[in-house]
């Protein structure tokens, strides 16, 4: 089950550094996550300072 970045995201991009498969990427106004690509690690979501990323 991917993880996946509600529309509380500010687009601040520390996700995207922490995914280690660089499934996060910059889309209009906040952040997405390819669930195609999503590991299930949840690195990201441990990281979002604002709790936008949870598992879908």
């Amino acid at each position: 089950m991917a993880y996946k970045i509600s529309n509380d995201c500010v687009s601040c991009g520390t996700c995207a550094g922490e995914c280690p498969v660089s499934a996060i990427s910059e889309g209009e106004g906040q952040f997405n996550i390819d669930a195609n690509a999503c590991l299930d690690c949840g690195a990201c979501a441990g990281v979002c300072p604002v709790g936008a990323i949870s598992q879908e």
